[in-house]
């Protein structure tokens, strides 16, 4: 080969080199987040700001795209999607994660907490990062925040109910997942599992009896068309997770990573306070509406029920080690 065809191959390898490196920043990745609320609630709003962040963040690089109302399908369904590596991510909670790693459903166990800044502790303690990494690498469903709350779950009835006894024989909606199921057994009722979007048909058809949802899950999906009680049990404070699949996480740069996690974690800890600011307007208006307000339930008694939620789950240990990590 003569020099001067040398120096001409040469500059091109050098310039394909350049291409490629420019292609490779040039890069853009795409996450397609699932949830199965409104455009109206707190949450896809939420979802939005993190959404928005993460691509001025990373200057276009890594976008979310957020489709509520479940456009993608069903939670259990886009879960096994995650699991096989599809950039998809789902807004899910520890009693459906619990079905691959059994200890980190106690998250969702019953008067497990005492208050939000108690719930964000669980994040940092040693225990319950450790079923974090093995969902991760056992399971391939990466955590990359628990920091969206909506709050504290109420029963919503066509009764009042005061004590445990009052919910015999009452087919209450239930996520399909043990510690919801067994949650709400404990507290005297019959769980009935059902997709959250099948809730509304449920309770008109009389499929169901009543739902343990959130203040802010009523107004928006029409419940109290189909519902005239709330009682106050204040069961569970409820932690969700936002997902995504480990393999998909690891194709993005660092730097990406980094945006995504932090970024949803403030996404997330904004979304609860204006949860919890929406909570006493959204009581409000209810009763405004009709729905009657039971609150004078006996909670002693419904906490006392709930603790055989955890002996039938064999979570009762599991439970208390949270506790010593938590100082309690």
């Amino acid at each position: 080969m003569s020099v001067k065809n040398c120096i001409a191959a040469t500059l091109c390898v050098g310039a394909l080199a350049l291409m490629s490196t420019g292609q490779a920043l040039a890069q853009e990745y795409v996450l397609r987040l699932n949830h199965v609320h409104t455009p109206a609630e707190a949450y896809h709003q939420g979802f939005q700001k993190w959404a928005d962040r993460v691509f001025e963040r990373t200057k276009g690089g890594l976008k979310i795209e957020v489709f509520h109302s479940a456009q993608l399908g069903v939670e259990e369904d886009i879960i096994e999607q995650i699991r096989m590596g599809a950039n998809v991510g789902q807004n899910t909670d520890a009693a459906r994660l619990g079905n691959y790693v059994p200890e980190i459903a106690v998250l969702n166990g019953p008067y497990l907490v005492k208050s939000f800044d108690e719930a964000f502790k669980l994040a940092e303690l040693p225990v319950v990062q450790g079923w974090i990494d093995k969902l991760a690498t056992q399971h391939g469903l990466k955590v990359v925040c628990f920091d969206f709350s909506q709050g504290l779950r109420h029963v919503f009835t066509n009764q009042p109910v005061r004590n445990p006894q009052d919910l015999s024989g009452l087919r209450i909606r239930t996520p399909p997942a043990p510690i919801w199921q067994e949650a709400t057994r404990a507290l005297g009722a019959a769980p009935t599992a059902m997709a959250f979007g099948e809730i509304y048909p449920g309770l008109q058809q009389r499929a169901i009896d009543g739902a343990e949802v959130t203040y802010a899950n009523i107004r928006p999906n029409n419940l109290q068309e189909v519902v005239s009680h709330v009682s106050e049990t204040g069961h569970i404070l409820l932690l969700n997770f936002e997902v995504v699949s480990t393999t998909w996480f690891e194709t993005l740069p660092p730097e990406f990573q980094t945006a995504l996690v932090e970024e949803c974690r403030v996404a997330g800890q904004e979304t609860t306070k204006v949860l919890q600011a929406q909570a006493e307007t959204e009581k409000a208006a209810l009763i405004e509406a009709g729905m009657t307000v039971v609150d004078n339930v006996n909670l002693e008694a419904f906490r006392a029920a709930s603790e055989q939620a955890y002996k039938a789950l064999n979570l009762t240990d599991v439970r208390d080690a949270l506790y010593k990590e938590l100082g309690r």
